[in-house]
């Protein structure tokens, strides 16, 4: 143990939630209100998420006495994921959504309604129905607001909330035996320092990787840090693989794509490329019959994820375009700037007129399917058997509800219906008197002594080798010798890296770039190992 670590130790508490997304804060709440002690860290600011960026919504049909709309959202969900969902697990978060929902709306989220009073439901790509839950095109932002807002009035009740603390690692309770599972974590602290806090157990929902593209439409925080922390453990980690690609970013920005949500596409807007808009707008009539869609899907526009994603990619790449166009004019041009305000604003500031003008807009990494792999309780697994004390939710999960490819709105679903079942799990334990004790002997972070590098260059060149390597070799298209290609560069990364992160005081940017590496590293050797072409996962070489 490197110096005197003493007065780096932060008081334990029973559950220690990593992540402050709709997964992390929905645990968090609903383990604190049953009375145990929780911690909630997070890198950034409270509300700086994933759940904050998403625009569309969440899926769920509410009339549970339904059956016919329940197995409907289950067949979408099958068909979206390519043959490769736990149907068990897609046929229990279907049949959860009902009140999961009502949970949210009893935390404050407010989602729209229609004239008549009753929810305002919308369509999305892939769903046979509408049963979209919205508000606006801020969904995420107002359950986040939500969420946000309970975990601050439960500050002043001993909810501990550690904003802008970095984890740097789980803490094994036996350094030899991963399976024994976690004792707590390892956090940077703002001031610079390690500090280290003893749990029960750990709840991972640090959300996905998106900064492992150039383009992405997630925040900087996606930086797999809850992948790579569980791998160094010892978690089974699987589908890594399958990365959505969402298909309408809007392609003003390449630093900071926007999203287009998908919900515009299910109110009417209709994918053209370039060449198609100008003889639509010389010949009129309907766009949809001359988008390029109609020659991928008979869904044309509102297909899933993968298959619009991929044809527009191929599309690009034959005409050698930027760019393809998402087309509004044919619609209310009133009703779509009301149903999408937070979009329209932002097209705004790029002097895009929504509806008048054609949108801009390709594909963006957005979505991390694979993950940590977990049981239909959140709990993490290791060679196949539980890993005791680490839960896992949101997008860092494997839960095998998505499959190949995750269906649009499933994913806010899926956080809420996970987070419960976790604080389901935790709660029960500690009232049993099953959750583990404090570790006495838990391990202190080693290296404190260690001086800051002085200068960042090569790691800021690292990152962007990374991130740009990924781009063009492990995109929405792979070939086996763009796979080995990826292979040979992270290898040559890591071997850059490594010597530094042993050699100098932790920062952010080091410990994030470390856990890029590993996912770059997960995302290549499964894609290396997929041998068929299936949802998200597609190598011209496996035709």
């Amino acid at each position: 143990m490197a110096g005197d670590t003493s007065n780096r130790d932060l008081p334990p508490v029973d559950v220690a939630v990593i992540g402050s997304g709709i997964a992390g804060l929905f645990l968090g709440l609903r383990c604190f209100r049953a009375g145990l002690s929780v911690a909630i860290v997070t890198k950034k600011s409270l509300s700086t998420s994933s759940t904050n960026w998403a625009q569309g919504g969440i899926a769920g049909v509410l009339d549970v006495d339904n059956e016919a709309s329940l197995e409907a959202h289950v067949r979408d969900t099958l068909a979206s994921g390519g043959g490769l969902c736990d149907e068990a697990v897609v046929r229990s978060v279907v049949y959860d959504a009902a009140d999961r929902i009502r949970d949210l709306v009893e935390h404050g989220v407010q989602f729209d309604l229609s004239k008549d009073g009753i929810y305002d439901l919308t369509k999305e790509g892939g769903h046979s129905e509408s049963r979209i839950l919205h508000s606006r095109d801020r969904t995420g932002a107002e359950i986040e607001r939500a969420l946000t807002e309970g975990a601050a009035n439960e500050y002043e009740s001993g909810l501990r909330i550690l904003e802008d603390w970095m984890v740097l690692d789980l803490v094994r309770r036996d350094l030899d035996k991963p399976e024994k599972g976690v004792a707590g974590l390892w956090c940077l602290a703002p001031d610079g320092k390690v500090y280290t806090l003893a749990s029960r157990c750990v709840v991972l929902a640090s959300g996905g990787a998106g900064m492992l593209h150039l383009a992405t439409t997630n925040p900087s925080v996606s930086t797999g840090d809850g992948v790579a922390m569980a791998h160094r453990l010892g978690a089974d980690i699987c589908d890594m693989e399958f990365i959505q690609f969402h298909p309408t970013a809007l392609a003003v920005d390449s630093q900071h794509p926007f999203l287009i949500t998908e919900a515009m596409r299910g109110h009417g807007a209709i994918l053209m490329t370039r060449s198609e808009y100008q003889k639509w707008k010389e010949v009129g009539g309907s766009p949809d019959d001359l988008s390029y869609m109609k020659r991928y899907s008979e869904k044309g526009s509102l297909d899933t994820r993968d298959v619009v994603a991929r044809a527009t990619d191929r599309e690009l790449k034959r005409s050698g375009d930027s760019h393809v166009l998402l087309v509004t004019e044919h619609l209310d041009v009133q009703e779509i700037r009301e149903e999408f305000p937070t979009i329209a604003n932002k097209l705004a500031e790029y002097g895009i007129d929504l509806g008048p003008d054609p949108i801009p807009v390709r594909p963006a990494a957005h979505y991390l399917v694979g993950g940590i792999k977990v049981d239909q309780k959140g709990r993490a697994m290791h060679d196949g058997q539980l890993l005791p004390g680490l839960y896992c939710v949101g997008e860092v999960a494997r839960t095998g509800l998505h499959g190949a490819n995750r269906l649009a709105s499933n994913s806010l679903l899926e956080a809420v219906v996970y987070s419960e079942r976790a604080a389901t799990e935790i709660i029960s334990r500690a009232e049993d008197g099953l959750l583990p004790d404090i570790g006495e002997d838990i391990l202190y972070w080693r290296g404190e002594e260690l001086e800051e590098l002085a200068d960042h260059g090569t790691l800021e060149s690292d990152l962007l080798s990374l991130r740009t390597m990924m781009t063009n070799d492990v995109g929405l298209v792979k070939s086996d010798s763009r796979l080995e290609s990826a292979r040979e560069k992270i290898a040559k990364i890591r071997a850059d890296v490594v010597p530094v992160w042993h050699a100098t005081k932790p920062t952010q940017a080091m410990v994030e770039l470390r856990n890029l590496i590993i996912c770059a590293e997960l995302v290549i050797e499964a894609s290396i190992a997929r041998r068929e072409n299936v949802g998200l996962h597609y190598n011209i070489d496996c035709e």
